[in-house]
């Protein structure tokens, strides 16, 4: 048995905390499973494509704590935390999952909303009269 690896990743608000053991393939989120806590295809797909591009899916056991933000803000950190630590157990992985872009940080986040604006950029509605 391998040593467990950790990584952590980030979208929007959510952080994802992965603990990466070798295993049979099983993703365990806040103690349920994956296509519990993701029922959506979708989402489970883009939290499968790191170890589908490296062909690794049925090698690892994934653990992981998600936290804040909404569901696609959490797959898309899932997906951030589990190609860092894929990289963390296979360095000559790197190019290839930075090439598909999983190794980059979304870092757009939600802009503040202003005074005497409604929203971040909207304006209220301007009357000449």
């Amino acid at each position: 048995m391998a040593e467990m690896i950790n990584a952590i990743g980030r979208r929007k608000s959510s952080v994802a905390r992965v603990y990466l053991t070798e295993g049979t393939g099983k993703i365990t989120i806040n103690k349920k499973d994956l296509t519990e806590y993701f029922p959506s295809a979708i989402l489970q797909y883009v939290v499968k494509q790191p170890l589908n591009l490296l062909d690794a899916a049925e090698k690892y056991d994934i653990k992981v704590n998600l936290d804040g933000g909404g569901f696609t803000g959490q797959s898309q950190a899932l997906r951030l935390a589990i190609a860092r630590a894929l990289v963390k157990v296979n360095a000559e992985d790197k190019k290839n999952l930075k090439d598909h872009g999983f190794l980059t940080r979304d870092a757009r986040e939600v802009e503040r909303k202003k005074p005497g604006q409604p929203k971040a950029r909207r304006r209220f509605q301007f009357s000449k009269r």
